[in-house]
């Protein structure tokens, strides 16, 4: 299951939690230790610590490792350590009751609504876990050991709310010995992409499968495109909410680049019915040449890829020759959100809980385990990459400053969703792109005009 996004539980659930707005995220009635050197948050030594975490396809070895480091320094505590999947349908009650974990990875399939959960005050300040020593070295603070962007991207109004665990890029992931038997190149320019979709075709091959019943990845390749012709600007301006954005030169370029697969028969027939995991197995059996996803998907497939496969991942080709962006830009970000209730019973074991996951020893352990890349500096030191993992740290170094990506998922549900249904209304040909940016544009109108949902900015 995929371990970043999904559509966010919304509706009649966001609106229950909102109603039920805390006044803050102090909980007095949660116990807490003496802080020495030795436990530099104060964790009370003997309070059961509970942990729920989302088992998709990171898994959760990596979390019952922390977990293990837990229990060895606070031996007379009780560790429940559950990993579940459907996140908010879980747990959604127990943060209405102001009951909820210690611990919450708010990952996969119908998760908590974030904006939600922060609006309500539902969520712990982390300010002082980043603040606090670092696991492995206490000379650093957690701080200073994590990747850049990550404290920011889950920031809301001055406050450090979700720390996130994996740095996730994304592209298109295709077979390395695929591409060495048929002597094909992985494309620069999206012209180059459809002229090597017409060789592959005549190979018997599809040249295309993507995950049709969540359209969502589909829109990484479309609006990757749209980033690297219009550059940072407008990022800026689809996330800003600003007039006429979606219906840029960039974007409506990007979304005819993607309705050309579709329109010159470079998809898979019945692409639109699978699920990720259907389009991704049909993909990992040669099925088809190309699949659009994140830097999660050779973990998640490690189980049914053939040996020899040696997937890897390219980044989207440029749109056109004048990109504003060069051509090794990336759409990346930090996900698999972790987050401390504003009231649970043992906030202090949280973050403490925390201070063991982002240490090297144990991010070394999701390398191994997860097949992914965490936010931790120097997590990866030491270690044999596999192929997928090893193309995605060079696409990541090789974009250097030139990396991008867009905040409008996190912030306005609404327009996520409607995004997603007009890309999978593109790619079956039911509308064009002319139409896809008219409907995407009214949908963030809406957002933009509505009192009701709090704005960001960047």
């Amino acid at each position: 299951m995929n371990p970043t996004r999904r559509v966010l539980l919304a509706g009649a659930a966001a609106a229950t939690l909102a109603g039920c707005a805390t006044s803050g995220t102090d909980n007095d009635n949660a116990s807490k230790g003496n802080k020495t050197p030795e436990n530099p948050l104060g964790v009370p030594a003997e309070s059961a610590l509970e942990v729920v975490i989302f088992k998709g396809g990171y898994g959760d070895d990596y979390a019952l490792k922390a977990g293990s480091l837990y229990k060895q320094k606070f031996p007379k505590a009780a560790v429940d350590h559950k990993g579940i999947q459907r996140v908010g349908e879980v747990l959604q009650p127990r943060f209405v009751a102001d009951s909820p974990p210690d611990v919450v990875d708010n990952s996969g399939a119908g998760r908590l609504d974030l904006a939600t959960l922060v609006a309500s005050g539902k969520l712990t300040d982390l300010k002082e876990l980043l603040d606090a020593p670092s696991y492995d070295d206490p000379a650093k603070k957690v701080r200073d050991t994590l990747m850049p962007g990550v404290i920011e991207e889950g920031t809301f109004d001055g406050k450090a709310l979700i720390l996130n665990y994996s740095s996730v890029l994304w592209g298109i992931w295709y077979s390395k010995s695929l591409f060495a038997k048929n002597g094909w190149t992985y494309p620069k320019t999206w012209a180059d992409m459809l002229a090597l979709c017409e060789q592959i075709k005549g190979k018997g091959i599809a040249p295309w499968t993507w995950q049709g019943k969540y359209p969502e990845y589909i829109n990484d390749p479309l609006i990757s495109m749209a980033a690297k012709a219009g550059g940072f600007e407008l990022v800026k301006a689809i996330d800003n909410l600003e007039a006429n954005a979606w219906k840029s030169p960039a974007m409506i370029a990007a979304a005819e680049a993607i309705y050309q697969l579709a329109v010159k028969g470079y998809i898979m027939p019945g692409s639109e019915a699978l699920s990720h995991t259907e389009a991704q197995n049909a993909w990992c059996k040669g099925q088809a040449a190309f699949i659009p996803c994140g830097s999660w998907l050779e973990g998640e497939q490690q189980a049914v890829t053939p040996a020899g496969f040696d997937m890897v991942m390219g980044t989207v080709p440029a749109l056109t020759a004048s990109d504003k962006l060069p051509n090794g830009a990336v759409m990346a970000a930090s996900s698999e959100s972790f987050l401390v209730p504003a009231k649970a019973k043992n906030p202090q074991g949280g973050l403490e809980f925390l201070r063991m996951l982002f240490s090297k020893q144990v991010s070394k352990s999701f390398v191994e385990s997860a097949k992914a890349l965490p936010v931790v500096n120097g997590a990866t030191e030491g270690l044999t990459l596999t192929s997928g993992l090893g193309s995605v740290g060079e696409a990541q170094k090789a974009a250097g400053a030139n990396i991008f990506g867009f905040r409008f998922r996190t912030w306005y549900a609404p327009l996520s969703k409607a995004l997603d249904d007009a890309s999978g209304e593109l790619l079956t040909k039911r509308i064009n792109p002319a139409q896809w940016a008219e409907r995407v544009q009214k949908a963030a109108d809406d957002v933009a005009k509505d009192s009701s949902v709090k704005k960001h900015r960047r």
